[in-house]
């Protein structure tokens, strides 16, 4: 093995087997939670005065460390398994522009552009929150939520634009309705957005509500219709993840129903299985009770088939 296809299998192995790839993801877990901690810290004035340099010096060297991780992912990446592409530049190429190596990039880039142009040091702060975002590479649930997102992203833009769409009609309605008596906070339609916006995620502050009669009617219509907007999104997701472990269940089957086609489990086909389990992010009992249930199919297969013609027995 090369040294770019160890970095592949060391770098890109969520659940990698090898110690040296367990340390290695731990240690760079770790990194990114001391990176949050000191982000928090660093927002308390006493605290940032004291040990600024020490939270500068630190985020130098995390940010050193990440770009040297993100340069060694984009190199190795041709060596990965999915990798289908014949031209190196290519599969880089798409590497880099998906989801987790974006998240990789972000992580890094306020860092290099607060080097280049002045930025207020808040929102660069704020900036390198995202980093937390780089858990999603050794979290299952994380990586679950990003790929139900994902695989569900059609049916949620056409919730966001059910919502936008709401949010003028309700921000109009309101504006027509109360634009008179208070001109202050309804007086045009973008003023109205914030009501509209309360109202549909059936927040309601109180700081802004209409005092005319059609006004509360119309203000206690939208809240009802707002219930069902935004249980939509929660819909989708719910289904959405439910498909995602029903997936995952079957993948797990399919392999467990393989590897019993022998009749048996050896050492290797254990190790193979607590992988695959690790990865597709399910716990040791349900697994169990997966491998239980598709060892007691097989066993009943065999009962009621024939052992030389695999035809059922009369």
């Amino acid at each position: 093995m090369n040294l770019r296809s160890r970095a592949a299998e060391l770098l890109e192995q969520r659940q990698n087997q090898d110690r040296t790839g367990r340390v290695l993801n731990l240690l760079l877990i770790l990194l990114i939670s001391l990176n949050v901690l000191a982000i928090t810290l660093e927002s308390v004035s006493e605290i940032h005065g004291q040990f600024r340099q020490a939270f500068r010096y630190f985020d130098i060297f995390s940010v050193a460390i990440f770009t040297i991780e993100y340069l060694a992912r984009v190199w190795s990446c041709i060596d990965l398994k999915e990798a289908t592409d014949s031209s190196p530049v290519t599969g880089r190429l798409r590497y880099m522009l998906s989801a987790i190596a974006l998240i990789d990039l972000i992580a890094i880039l306020p860092f290099y552009l607060s080097l280049i142009m002045p930025i207020d040091l808040r929102f660069l702060r704020v900036l390198r929150l995202l980093r937390l975002l780089k858990l999603t590479r050794y979290s299952p649930a994380l990586a679950a939520l990003m790929d139900v997102m994902h695989k569900e992203s059609e049916a949620l833009l056409s919730a966001l634009v059910v919502l936008l769409t709401m949010l003028v009609i309700s921000a109009g309605g309101i504006h027509l309705l109360e634009h008179d008596l208070q001109p202050e906070t309804f007086g045009s339609i973008p003023d109205s957005m914030w009501w509209s916006i309360m109202t549909l995620t059936t927040v309601g502050y109180g700081d802004v509500v209409p005092v005319t009669a059609m006004g509360k009617i119309f203000g206690g219509l939208i809240g009802l219709i707002g219930i069902g907007m935004i249980a939509l999104p929660a819909a989708i997701l719910a289904s959405g993840f439910a498909e995602n472990i029903r997936s995952r269940k079957q993948k797990y089957n399919q392999y467990v129903q393989r590897i019993l086609q022998d009749g048996t489990i050896g050492e290797e086909d254990r190790w193979r299985l607590e992988e695959l389990r690790k990865e597709l992010g399910l716990d040791s009992d349900q697994a169990l009770r997966l491998l239980h249930g598709m060892m007691q199919q097989v066993q009943h297969k065999a009962v009621t088939n024939c052992p030389h013609c695999g035809k059922p027995i009369n």
